[in-house]
C-alpha cells in the first residue's frame, strides 16, 4: 500500500473579540485544541477562540506558509469574503 503524502493546512479562527487569527499546521484538530486550551499562539491566549471558520489543504508546507502569508496581508473585508462570514 503506497504511503500517503503529508498534508498541511491554512486555517482561520474567529475569536470571541471578533478578531481573525490565521495560521498553518499539519493537524487542524490538534492545533485548534491547543488554541482553545490556551496553549496555542500568544494571540489566541489573549483572544479566546470562538470557532474555526476557514481551512484550506495543501500538499506542501511551503505552499501552506505562502498562503498563510498572503492571507495575513489581506484586509479584514478581504478575509471575510474569503471565509464568507
Amino acid at each position: 500500500m503506497p504511503e500517503l503524502s503529508k498534508k498541511y493546512y491554512v486555517y482561520m479562527i474567529l475569536t470571541v473579540t471578533n478578531k481573525l487569527y490565521c495560521g498553518y499546521t499539519d493537524d487542524i484538530e490538534r492545533r485548534y485544541s491547543l488554541h482553545c486550551s490556551g496553549k496555542g499562539a500568544k494571540f489566541t491566549r489573549a483572544n479566546k477562540p470562538l470557532k474555526l471558520v476557514y481551512t484550506q489543504e495543501f500538499d506542501s508546507k511551503q505552499a501552506a506558509q505562502k498562503e498563510e502569508y498572503r492571507i495575513k496581508h489581506l484586509s479584514r473585508l478581504e478575509k471575510e469574503k474569503l471565509i464568507e462570514l
